[in-house]
């Protein structure tokens, strides 16, 4: 974050006509402001030649997408802060009106929101109280995202650190999981006439008014920090998530491991099917000019939805593929790269995840991508890659609309500016 106190010139002139006797407590004003934010501009290109009778079908897609965020923080007295996030973005915090169709649609012009607007409490040492409308930081939730969606909710956040051990406790009685999110459908009920199970997109069953209630605990156990929460969304589902995490280094490199276990019920009058978990580890490594990256997770055999935001540290997720709401699965991702220049990287990454269709549970379903990154740090906050590969997801058997859902070419270039 930077002081925007060089503003307070041009502010000043803008109230040209007011008294002099108030240019000092607005310079004062914008003294005590900091600013950050991000600017995203991402544009794609999906190709796919499946010829199979499916919905994904033979064709293309461009877009054009635009995500602006900009953070004031407002020092009010010395214990008390005003954080205000604003976005350019859709309704669920992620690119502007969901993507720019540039086969179909024309230019536009979006909206500027309002996202977070909350005080930050500082009165007691070595805790912190945030009251107001906010993200919600969680395992499941993703409450800041410069390229992605947003969770929010109004209510109360509060983190006090004792020694080597953080705790927390919120409650939230209006958030937007109604709206944003990446769920995916899952088993709500069982058709009494061909025994299939009936799907269900998460975003129905929650209306956004239910209350939501968090703890946390967090240890830091040089060179391991340790976590455990616990998350109830009312009359939904109720969760729970372990994890562990550490850094070894050493002389010319370090190596990371990260582990977590998610496990997620659903409420027994929304659900036929109502125990979700996963367990996945991820251990990454660095040397010398190479980097790499091996992850894996496994989700229950009747449900894999952990997370209500793919991005979330709840779920998997590679580029086309995630864990996430998919029953039975083995995910196995992989990446090597190799820094051509000190700001410049390139990688080859691969992904692979088998499961089982949740209308059937006996239908085999195996998603593949394979593709090579390019990306280039031109300053600190000036970051863009781009990335080119392909994507398949195919049946094992045929189904009244045959096998093959995707057989895709996709392209990606992307920049983000941050301040």
């Amino acid at each position: 974050m930077r002081k925007i106190s060089k503003l307070s010139l041009v502010a000043a002139v803008a109230v040209a006509g007011f008294s002099t006797a108030n240019a000092q407590p607005l310079e004062e004003a914008i003294k005590n402001v900091e600013v950050s934010g991000s600017v995203v501009y991402r544009y794609n290109d999906y190709n796919n030649d499946s010829d199979d009778g499916v919905s994904a079908g033979e064709g293309s897609s461009t877009d054009n997408n635009y995500k602006i965020a900009l953070n004031l923080t407002s020092k009010v007295n010395d214990y008390v802060k005003f954080n205000s996030r604003f976005l350019v973005a859709d309704g669920e915090g992620s690119f502007a009106v969901g993507g720019l169709d540039t086969q179909n649609d024309p230019d536009d012009n979006p909206d500027v929101t309002l996202s977070h607007a909350y005080f930050g409490l500082t009165a007691i040492p070595n805790t912190t109280v945030n009251v107001g409308k906010q993200g919600l930081t969680t395992p499941w939730t993703v409450a800041i995202d410069s390229d992605g969606n947003e969770q929010t909710g109004t209510g109360v956040l509060a983190l006090s650190t004792v020694g080597p051990v953080t705790f927390g406790a919120g409650y939230f009685n209006q958030t937007n999981l109604n709206d944003s999110g990446n769920g995916v459908a899952i088993p709500t009920s069982k058709n009494a006439l061909n025994n299939r199970l009936v799907n269900t997109d998460p975003h129905t069953l929650i209306e956004g008014t239910e209350d939501v209630v968090v703890g946390a605990l967090i240890a830091d156990l040089s060179p391991v920090t340790v976590d455990a929460w616990y998350l109830d969304l009312e009359d939904v589902f109720d969760t729970y998530t372990i994890g562990a995490k550490s850094d070894f280094k050493f002389d010319g490199g370090k190596i990371g491991v990260d582990a977590r276990y998610v496990s997620l019920t659903l409420d027994d009058k929304i659900a036929d099917k109502d125990k979700n978990a996963i367990a996945k580890i991820a251990v990454t490594g660095n040397l010398g000019i190479f980097n790499a990256k091996v992850a894996y997770a496994n989700t229950d055999k009747d449900g894999g939805l952990t997370a209500l935001d793919q991005d979330a540290e709840a779920t998997l997720l590679g580029w086309n593929i995630t864990a996430n709401g998919k029953a039975d699965a083995d995910y196995w991702q992989g990446v090597l790269g190799v820094n051509i220049l000190d700001n410049l990287n390139l990688s080859a990454n691969y992904g692979n995840i088998q499961y089982k269709l949740y209308a059937d549970n006996s239908t085999e379903v195996e998603e593949e991508e394979i593709y090579a990154q390019l990306t280039y740090k031109m300053s600190k906050n000036l970051n863009t890659y781009v990335r080119y590969g392909t994507y398949t997801r195919e049946y094992d058997k045929n189904t009244a609309n045959g096998d093959e859902i995707n057989d895709d070419v996709r392209g990606r270039l992307q920049v983000e500016y941050t301040f």
